[in-house]
């Protein structure tokens, strides 16, 4: 007899509205008839997409949820039907190490309240020296030092607190532990650790495990036996070695495809099945199978309307499908694509295929250079206009700075110093009319200047444009030629 069947469970919660009559207006199918055999010593792993009802149906097992109908045997004994008291007692062989290692332990116990309060609950020790000597052994178990029994949760690493959350399940000395998402929160490194440590104690203590995960590398190191949930019930079932060889349910197929292989050659060459749609709603699910709506393979006939048992197709590889042999065979033709054009946004842009999403791509850069400007720095013109100074423009500085920094102001720019000493010398002899700073107006404005518009020596410039102390850009009147050349 197996340590724990689970047969045909349901938990259903009732969705509520009203304000001042409540009543029950629907249900939430979390599991929906749900029927599994752990044996003893054995690790079944359980996996499926978040919100297939994973977590609800462990949490049923222990009665911490309510149980809508089927039953929950374990060692002989239907959990579903005890009393609360009975129930109370039967916890201690029934553990469970839960997802959030953090959240699941007091802040403000320290580790040696937390694992003694099972302890004195279900009349673990005589007093209170023999629980500490007992947490103490197993604390060296988890690999956790003695001088944590006074330390806070909120002073462990992820892991460490994990490995509190297995020390307090061990304390009770359980049949059967559930293990929902044990390794989900820790890295990769710690994950190894607390995996290795899980089958070290199973191995030691002889004990029986539920491991919750949607991690597929995770469960199938450690499973026996792996059982696949979509939408609230099972789909298939298989022992870990011949599910991962060849899974033989359409839903276990995608999941599979998932899974990335660290070989290059096989990666390129196998098939990647994407699904077509969303999860359907628990609160309303379809009729008929439950996969049928993304199904590859659904046909008009049993799908739509008739919902599969799991059966046994041969050494224990349990799936519920109308047409699960056809497929394997190959003698039912696909109904759905599977590849890219399952999960592209619109029809259109199906059509398209991806030979349209790869001319977009190469018309990007083209678009991106039309755009761009002829050219970036905008030429700088000094003093007068180039048909006055008879030179050609000079290509200085960027246009946001002013002129007055590209006239004297850097040793590089020796052209439009010299169109300046040019100008100088054809007007150094008389005084113009009007005087016009140069650094007043961006370099692009500059090109329009009148001829007349020199910065006489004699008066500074008036914005913050000056030129550093270094740079002898004043002389006096009458030798601004010799003050530009003085400059260079």
């Amino acid at each position: 007899m197996s340590l724990l069947e689970l047969d045909d469970v349901k938990v259903h919660f009732p969705v509520r509205k009203g304000v001042f009559f409540d009543r029950t207006v629907g249900h939430v199918y979390a599991v929906d008839g749900v029927s599994l055999k752990v044996e003893a010593g054995q690790t079944y792993g359980l996996v499926g997409e978040s919100g297939c009802g994973k977590t609800t149906l462990g949490r049923a097992v222990l009665r911490l949820v309510d149980i809508t109908d089927g039953e929950v045997v374990f060692d002989g004994t239907d959990l579903a039907k005890l009393p609360n008291e009975e129930m109370r007692g039967f916890r201690r062989r029934l553990q469970m190490v839960f997802q959030d290692p953090l959240g699941s332990l007091n802040p403000r116990q320290n580790i040696e309240s937390i694992l003694s309060e099972g302890m004195a609950a279900h009349g673990i020790g005589k007093d209170q020296k023999e629980r500490r000597e007992k947490i103490k052994e197993i604390l060296a178990q988890v690999g956790l030092p003695a001088n944590a029994l006074s330390r806070y949760p909120h002073e462990f690493s992820g892991g460490q607190r994990q490995r509190i959350g297995i020390a307090r399940a061990l304390v009770l000395e359980p049949d059967l532990i559930i293990c929902d998402e044990p390794v989900s929160a820790l890295d990769v490194s710690i994950q190894a650790q607390v995996i290795n440590l899980l089958e070290e104690l199973q191995e030691s203590l002889g004990l029986t495990y539920l491991v919750i995960a949607h991690d597929l590398a995770v469960v199938r190191h450690i499973s026996d036996v792996i059982g696949v949930m979509y939408l609230g019930g099972l789909v298939e079932e298989a022992p870990s070695d011949a599910l991962y060889a060849g899974p033989k349910h359409p839903y276990t197929k995608a999941l599979m495809s998932a899974v990335p292989v660290p070989d290059p050659e096989v990666e390129d060459r196998r098939e990647r099945i994407l699904l077509h749609g969303d999860l359907p709603s628990p609160a309303n699910p379809p009729a008929g199978c439950r996969f049928h709506t993304r199904c590859p393979w659904a046909q008009d006939t049993l799908c739509a309307t008739d919902r599969p048992k799991l059966t046994d197709l041969g050494d224990g590889h349990k799936v519920a499908c109308h047409f699960a042999k056809e497929i394997e065979e190959g003698t039912v033709a696909q109904t759905r694509a599977t590849g890219i054009e399952a999960v592209v946004g619109t029809e259109s842009v199906a059509a398209e295929g991806p030979d349209a999403v790869a001319s977009e791509e190469d018309a990007a850069p083209e678009q991106a250079a039309a755009e761009k400007p002829a050219t970036t720095p905008g030429a700088v013109a000094v003093a007068a206009s180039d048909e006055a100074a008879g030179t050609e423009p000079v290509a200085g500085e960027p246009d946001d700075e002013p002129a007055a920094e590209a006239v004297g102001a850097e040793a590089d720019d020796e052209p439009a110093a010299e169109a300046v000493g040019a100008e100088a010398e054809g007007s150094a002899g008389e005084a113009p009319a009007e005087q016009k700073p140069v650094g007043d107006e961006p370099a692009a404005d500059d090109a329009a200047a009148p001829a007349d518009a020199v910065l006489l020596p004699e008066q500074p410039a008036d914005d913050d444009t000056t030129a550093p102390a270094g740079d002898d850009t004043t002389a006096p009147a009458g030798t601004a030629a010799k003050g530009a050349s003085a400059s260079d």
